[in-house]
């Protein structure tokens, strides 16, 4: 039998029917939050977990081409989720750098992400442009109604020919940085994002 705080071993009254009802319900509801708690915490991990072992060092370019990456996020950890940056070699010198981000954040983005990965990567082994590489990737995210848009740049770097081919899909436009000059954005030309089924990627 329960007794109230402060009542001595069969002292005070006992707790009413009520009484326990409500203690009772108090605790399913604090059972139900601190399990809420466990499983959010065990998302993050796994999100987290996914996504260091899909940013780990870039690709190997071509020799004629030093790459460095840092990924830092906005915000910390809560904003984790579908961002990733990659770097496949071309035939004849050429390395094609990419920069992605999944809209919305957790481990969903997480997997869609990855998958958007692997497919660039297949369709960049295979030599296409960086245009024809976004409008197949987004006709391939709008037919999947549960797929998750995105934003991506893409630049084929050609220096062997002094060349660069950007093409990017709602994504922000590359920073130049030039020892002695003032950082500036390079004009590309933005097409919607990935997943819109519009395509007219240039």
């Amino acid at each position: 039998m329960l007794f109230r705080s402060g009542s001595g071993r069969g002292g005070g009254a006992a707790f009413t029917e009520d009484d326990i009802v409500l203690v009772q319900d108090l605790a399913d509801r604090a059972a139900v939050s601190v399990e809420n708690a466990r499983q959010y915490a065990d998302s993050q991990r796994v999100t987290l977990e996914l996504q260091r072992a899909l940013l780990v060092e870039p690709g190997r370019p071509h020799a004629n081409l030093e790459i460095a990456a840092r990924y830092l996020p906005l915000g910390g950890r809560n904003l984790v989720g579908g961002d990733w940056y990659e770097v496949i070699r071309l035939p004849f010198g050429r390395t094609l750098l990419v920069m992605a981000d999944v809209m919305g954040h957790g481990t969903e983005a997480a997997v869609d992400m990855s998958a958007y990965r692997s497919i660039i990567r297949e369709l960049g082994s295979m030599d296409i442009p960086p245009r024809g590489i976004l409008a197949h990737l987004d006709s391939v995210i709008a037919q999947d109604e549960s797929a998750r848009p995105a934003t991506c740049l893409l630049a084929v770097a050609d220096p062997n020919r002094g060349r660069w081919t950007l093409a990017s899909a709602g994504h922000l436009p590359p920073a130049l940085f030039v020892a002695g000059r003032p950082t500036t954005l390079v004009r590309t030309p933005i097409g919607p994002p990935l997943g819109t089924g519009v395509g007219g990627y240039e």
